[in-house]
């Protein structure tokens, strides 16, 4: 089926089509959230509890970094543990003095494996006793591999976090801020979301020029330094996997949640910023030129890229705004795949995708919950897309029948938010069919034996 058979074959509704399967999430499990919030809050230490088989994927997964003397570690359940013949409570005080001791972390996080589940281990219970005796903040997250995606495991680690009290600080330095930096007064707004610290300095910035202050970010830099939460204050999220934290600011802490798009692409950034500006009774200014600004720089990956077709297969939560980030770039999207969806957190970003694509003048994409990838595989067998963004699983059978993929883990890691980071989702897109045209290139010169 080539592209005009396609777009012939779908039915040019209003509305966005959801199916749903039954399929096997082929995913990364969530516990490797570690590999980039350990390195975020800085003065954090993480300590898995699971089983040996935990401790390979981790040690798989992360062992180039074991030489680093990185903060975090396994603690491994053994048979007297599972039997409850073992005293939990004296084994975790144990490791964590240990800890202590040897990194002196700000802050300790227990995160819960599919072992903790399955046996029942009260780690909220012993948390807090054991937190009063050594003097020191443990946090439970059970970032198990009972979710559908791996970078939900970070949604768990953010709702822990959100749940805590305010930490005893000043609030001196930051309306002394506001004032001698001319801020438009609004009430508090909070950003939650772990991204790198050049990505939140670009993000803040964008926001400074609308005259718009951010009280702080969730995770912060340091675990001393996350943000006053009241009630009433202003949330906004920045990755779409986020809804577990979302819902606990708005029930727990009794937040207003801003549902914007979210900062990916120039058309998201935009879409997220106006949203914030209108929420706090803002006129953005200068956001349609900026974004222009941004699609010029990128023309000669656009040229590459129009007309090409891309299929989803699901893996990271990311797909939604990925796909209508690139629909915006001129590509044909036959189908979207996404472990879970979440249609109240991710409303905003369904919304500007329906919006794209009638600008556009294209047929909204098909979005599937939960795909079985053995259907899957025979969709893109009958499709013949250009490009495949896939789990690593699937990524070197599909290579193996002629068919270009990308690793949608590679965005996960990638700096993708923002009006400047845009490009770099780009070059991670044209990067397989780039690689394609200069083998073809090599393949049609002749060679000559020059021995």
């Amino acid at each position: 089926m080539n592209i005009k058979q396609f777009i012939n074959n779908v039915n040019l509704k209003e509305k966005l089509t959801f199916n749903c399967e039954t399929g096997n999430y082929h995913t990364f499990c969530p516990i490797s959230c570690v590999a980039w919030l350990y390195q975020k809050i800085e003065d954090s230490f993480f300590l898995v509890i699971g089983t040996k088989t935990c401790g390979y994927f981790l040690q798989n997964a992360l062992g180039v970094m074991i030489f680093a003397e990185p903060r975090y570690a396994m603690a491994e359940l053994e048979e007297g543990d599972i039997s409850a013949q073992l005293n939990d409570y004296e084994e975790l005080k144990r490791l964590c003095l240990q800890i202590k001791q040897d990194r002196n972390p700000s802050v300790i996080f227990w995160i819960g494996t599919c072992t903790t589940e399955i046996i029942k281990m009260d780690l909220e219970g012993i948390a807090p006793k054991l937190e009063a005796e050594i003097s020191l903040p443990i946090i439970v997250a059970r970032a198990n591999g009972l979710d559908y995606a791996f970078t939900q495991g970070e949604d768990t680690v953010l709702a822990a976090l959100a749940q805590r009290p305010n930490l005893k600080q000043s609030e001196y330095l930051q309306k002394q801020e506001i004032n001698n930096h001319g801020y438009v007064e609004h009430l508090p707004l909070i950003l939650f979301g772990s991204i790198p610290d050049p990505v939140v300095n670009q993000l803040t910035l964008e926001l400074k020029k609308q005259g718009i202050y951010v009280s702080g970010w969730l995770p912060s830099k340091r675990y001393m330094e996350l943000p006053q939460i009241y009630e009433g204050n202003y949330v906004c999220g920045v990755n779409p996997y986020l809804s577990r934290t979302a819902t606990t600011l708005m029930r727990r802490r009794k937040c207003k949640l801003i549902g914007a798009p979210f900062p990916i692409g120039p058309d998201g950034t935009r879409a997220w910023l106006e949203k914030i500006c209108t929420i706090l009774k803002i006129q953005p200014t200068g956001l349609k030129e900026r974004e222009n600004e941004i699609w010029n720089k990128m023309f000669n990956y656009i040229t590459l890229i129009k007309g090409k077709s891309v299929f989803f297969m699901g893996d990271n939560l990311l797909e939604i705004s990925l796909a209508r980030f690139l629909l915006r770039a001129g590509m044909i999207i036959f189908e979207i795949g996404i472990p879970y969806m979440d249609k109240r957190y991710q409303g905003a970003e369904l919304e500007l995708l329906q919006k794209t694509c009638k600008e556009k003048k294209v047929p909204l994409p098909i979005i599937i919950e939960k795909p079985d990838n053995y259907n899957q595989v025979d969709r893109i067998r009958d499709i013949k897309p250009d490009l495949v963004i896939t789990g690593m699983a699937h990524a070197n059978p599909l290579e193996a029948r002629g068919i270009n993929t990308k690793w949608s883990v590679e965005f996960t890691f990638a700096q993708i938010h923002g009006f400047t980071n845009a490009i770099e989702i780009l070059e991670l897109v044209t990067r397989p069919l780039r690689r394609n045209q200069k083998l073809q290139k090599i393949s049609s010169q002749q060679y000559t034996d020059r021995r």
